[in-house]
């Protein structure tokens, strides 16, 4: 049976992952890790309107992998583990082992 100290050690990441789990999040995350970027920049990047990166910014910035800064009006982003795109690669690793395991099955 899982313990207490284990459940929320689960559950934490669980909240990461969700909140990764949203094309548009992976893309923000993906442009974060070359360095800071304000909101508008991150807005022309994903190319959507500013109510809705704000949104997805909103959900990263809430499972603490994004901290904000303040300059003026702008609002500036950066990662706050910057070790969280190392999922990447893993995740693509998956699904070319994925990919690799349906050709044979199909061969």
């Amino acid at each position: 049976m899982m313990d207490q100290k284990t459940l929320e050690r689960l559950l934490a990441r669980t909240a990461i992952l969700k909140a990764m789990a949203h094309p548009t999040r992976l893309h923000i995350l993906e442009c974060l890790g070359g360095g800071e970027r304000c909101v508008c920049d991150l807005q022309r990047e994903v190319g959507s309107d500013i109510s809705t990166v704000s949104k997805h910014l909103a959900v990263l910035r809430s499972a603490g992998l994004i901290r904000d800064r303040r300059q003026g009006t702008q609002v500036f982003y950066s990662l706050l583990t910057p070790c969280v795109l190392d999922i990447f690669a893993c995740v693509e690793q998956a699904a070319c082992a994925g990919a690799r395991r349906t050709i044979e099955a199909l061969s």
